[in-house]
């Protein structure tokens, strides 16, 4: 799908095998830049490998730009069941746009895809995603396109090496 920002025009597609590299450095820098959490390449790249091999792990999105399909964000879709809705709602993950495109719409027309896709998709009750609660920047692009606090916290018990 294309899409027309205010600065880029951009195509919005499923990722492939052949941005695993793309994939693996958004997310290195994401960790990095909102988190301070340097993540063990390894580890993240067979992550992002089996999810690419798998959509039941994750389906990640690629916003290209230009003639050579240049990417200059992603995100990651995972899914869950809400029994109280009877439905499925899609979390948005791993979301990245690349510094020199920000604020040109590149996460807009990855939010508007991904809306529109599970607005189609029968069982689908919404979309949800998590955000560090001190990403101010980020906290206000989810307001801009049309979502809101949900009003709950995460907790968490992870026994990732990531973790420790």
């Amino acid at each position: 799908m294309t899409r027309q920002t205010a600065a880029l025009r951009l195509a919005i597609e499923p990722a492939q095998l052949t941005d695993l590299e793309y994939l693996v450095a958004a997310n290195l820098g994401i960790a990095l830049e909102t988190e301070q959490r340097e993540l063990d390449r390894a580890t993240l790249t067979a992550g992002v490998a089996a999810a690419l091999a798998n959509p039941q792990r994750g389906r990640y999105f690629m916003a290209r730009t230009g003639p050579q399909a240049t990417p200059v964000g992603t995100l990651m879709l995972t899914q869950e069941w809400s029994d109280w809705r009877n439905g499925e709602f899609w979390w948005i993950q791993s979301v990245y746009v690349s510094p020199a495109a920000r604020g040109q719409g590149v996460f807009r027309a990855l939010y508007a895809t991904v809306l529109e896709a599970a607005q189609q998709t029968p069982g689908v009750c919404g979309l949800r995603l998590y955000v560090d609660h001190d990403n101010h920047t980020a906290r206000n692009t989810y307001l801009q396109v049309g979502m809101k606090e949900a009003g709950y916290s995460v907790f968490e018990t992870d026994f990732s090496a990531v973790a420790r």
